[in-house]
């Protein structure tokens, strides 16, 4: 604590600082298209759980998916538990093909979105596992 009582700062880590590290996934711009007006990003577990996906995944489960029909699933679900909801924090559930086993079956995932603000205190959604903060 400094001598006017209020307290020091130790240490920040910015969302921008998150983005470029690769803790946080930028998906802004198809997040406006989905129909948000704020900045929207996704853990980097979250969005390797639900979005990410490449040509050997639909080789080895032998189906065609792609990233960004991926993403767009976690936004519009995400923005549609958005528009039902009334705090700064909702639960939803997306319907995802895992990337793991051998399944082309679409498991639910329970996700987390959370409004805050961002590092000039502007409006910002991050979209998690529920476990995740």
């Amino acid at each position: 604590m400094s001598d006017n009582g209020e307290w020091d700062v130790i240490h920040t880590y910015t969302r921008k600082q998150a983005i470029e590290d690769g803790v946080l996934v930028d998906v802004s711009e198809l997040g406006y298209q989905a129909g948000f007006r704020w900045p929207v990003a996704m853990t980097s577990a979250s969005y390797e759980d639900c979005v990410a996906w490449s040509e050997e995944d639909n080789e080895r489960k032998g189906t065609h998916q792609d990233v960004k029909g991926r993403l767009w699933d976690v936004l519009w679900m995400a923005y549609n538990a958005a528009k039902r909801s009334t705090g700064s924090e909702l639960f939803f559930e997306v319907a995802r093909v895992p990337r793991e086993g051998k399944t082309r079956q679409a498991r639910k995932v329970r996700l987390r979105a959370v409004a805050g603000p961002g590092d000039n205190i502007e409006p910002v959604v991050t979209i998690m596992h529920p476990h995740e903060d």
